[in-house]
Order: structure tokens, then sequence, then C-alpha cells
């Protein structure tokens, strides 16, 4: 009886399914891949978003004495702070990029550009959808960033001796107090870094993954372990890239809640380059490379994952299989 009921839920489920356009469906596919490939990957991102940032607490411990620590004042749901704003923000991002993606894809196959049909067009489309994607969802980026910065011990030395940080209770109150403190300007502060390293990024990630796939025997195509290894090393090429423009992004979103400086005020980057500038020349280059290792870490695992939950998706919901590229 049980089973029966299941089969008519099951179909029921599938029937809806098949009623949505396409675009919705990737949507579908690309949020879910987003939410599922954010959470396992969580505790890992805590711990690079406080080694990119927290400077003065974290810059002499490594990926093991860092989990220590914010065990000890937060407990094990400190592993999850913040990630709550990353799910919420990644699903619109994550559908927003793939869906973005495909419709850039056939677009630019459509009108024919001078762009050949080989892989260059996977590169283009890709970090056309990741900076629409970024630009969509920025203010979640950075209310996530702020919370992950907190820890329970929110007294910090400043020039003056200790200072308290702000605290804050949710994504809410994140966002109005950064639109109080720099009007629509605040929500989108570190904008600059976000869209100069996601543009190739997003690309080469793409590019990449594509790349891997046409060398992969079309009965292979739809194997998890093809998505998995090939997800991996497209996310693995495309971050080492953009690293350093991750960590000016992550500094440059929580200069806010950072120590004063001599002069008794927060350090401002006026841009990009002045942000990669003053952190070589005040923090040292390594800083630019801060939480790289457990970024690694994190990146394979995550990419992979949302690779392969991408495609199990879209084979569970139909999609058609889109045109593969040919080579150049």
């Amino acid at each position: 009886m049980g089973s029966s009921q299941g089969s008519t839920l099951s179909a029921d489920v599938m029937s809806l399914v098949d009623t949505l356009p396409v675009l919705a469906k990737t949507l579908i596919a690309g949020g879910a891949a987003g939410a599922i490939a954010k959470t396992a990957v969580a505790p890992l991102e805590r711990i690079k978003i406080l080694l990119q940032t927290r400077t003065n607490d974290f810059r002499t411990l490594g990926v093991s004495q860092s989990l220590k620590k914010v065990l000890q004042f937060d407990g094990p749901l400190g592993f999850y702070k913040g990630n709550g704003a990353s799910v919420i923000r990644i699903i619109p991002y994550a559908a927003l990029h793939y869906m973005t993606y495909e419709v850039y894809r056939d677009w630019i196959l459509q009108k024919n550009l001078p762009l050949g049909s080989g892989p260059i067009v996977d590169l283009v489309a890709g970090s056309a959808a990741g900076g629409t994607a970024v630009l969509c969802t920025y203010p979640l980026d950075l209310a996530r960033t702020k919370l992950a910065y907190q820890v329970s011990d929110t007294r910090q030395v400043g020039a003056n001796g200790f200072y308290r940080q702000p605290t804050y209770s949710g994504i809410k109150e994140v966002l109005a107090m950064a639109y109080k403190e720099g009007g629509p300007r605040g929500l989108y502060r570190g904008i600059g870094p976000t869209l100069i390293g996601i543009l190739p990024y997003a690309g080469l990630k793409f590019y990449i993954y594509e790349e891997l796939k046409r060398h992969v025997p079309e009965e292979h195509q739809n194997s998890v372990r093809m998505h998995l290894p090939c997800g991996a090393l497209a996310g693995l090429f495309g971050q080492t890239i953009t690293y350093p423009l991750d960590v000016v992004r992550r500094q440059m979103q929580v200069e806010n809640l950072q120590p004063m400086t001599s002069e008794g005020n927060n350090k401002r980057y006026k841009n990009t380059f002045d942000g990669l500038n003053t952190i070589v020349r005040t923090q040292g280059w390594r800083q630019l490379f801060a939480g790289l290792s457990i970024n690694y870490i994190k990146i394979v695992p995550s990419v992979a994952i949302g690779f392969t939950v991408y495609e199990s998706m879209k084979s569970w919901m139909r999609i058609p299989p889109r045109e593969r590229s040919k080579p150049a």
C-alpha cells in the first residue's frame, strides 16, 4: 500500500516537473546544486573567511588550530555561523549562474558570433553568467561574510587597547546597518574585486569543466565518476588564479569590523588595486594567499559536488541535452 502511494506521489511530482519550462528546471537544478555544495563545505568556508580577514587572531594559526578555536568560542554550530545567509544567497546565485550560462551559451551559438563553437564559448558564457549572478546577489554575500567574521569573543585589540566589535543578530540587521552606513553603495562594498575575480573564475570553471568532459567517452558523460573529478579540477585551477582578489573582497567587506589604525580610523581601500597594494605593504604578500590551503580542501568538493548535483538534477528533470561544443 505504502509502496503504491509512494509510486503515485513520485509520478505526480514528475508530471508536475515535466510541465515546467526548461529555464525553470535549470533554475531549480542550479539552486539545488549550490545549496547542497555550499552546506557540505560550510565549516571550511567559515575558517577560510576568518583566515582571510582576522589577521591579528588567526594569522599564526593553521587549519586545525583555527577549527579548535571556533569550536572553543562558538561550539559545533559555530562552524555554520553565516551559513544561513550563505545558503539564502547561493540558491539564487547558483540558480542564476547555471541558468544564465546556458542562456548566454545558446545565444552565442545562435548568433554565430566570431567565437567559433569550441570551448571559448564556455569561457565567455561562464564569465558573463558569473557577473550576472554576482550583481543580483552581492548584498547577501556581504551579509554572509560579516556574520562569519564574528566570533563569540568579540573584544579586539585596537590602537588604544580593547574595544568591542559591533555584533549582528542576523541577515536583516547586517543589511540595514550596511545601508545606514553607506547607502546603496554600502551594500556593494567589495563588488569591484568580486567582479574582477568572478569573471575569469566563472569562465575558467565552465571552460575547464567542458574541456575535460570533451575527452570523456560519450557513454560516460552522465557518470558521477566523471562529474566529480572534472568539477574538482575546474574549481582548483579557476580559484588558484583569482584567489588574491577574494582576499581583497573579504577584507573590504569587513573593514568596519576591524581594529582601529594608529590614526584612529578603520583602513579603507579606495579600490581593488589599492587593496592589493595595501595588503602587500602592511600585511605581507603571503596574506594574499591566506586560507588558500583550506580553500583547496574546500573548493575541490564544493565545485565537484555542485557540478554533480546540477548534472544529476538535469537528468532527473529530463532537461534535454544541449549542443556540445566542438573543438576550436
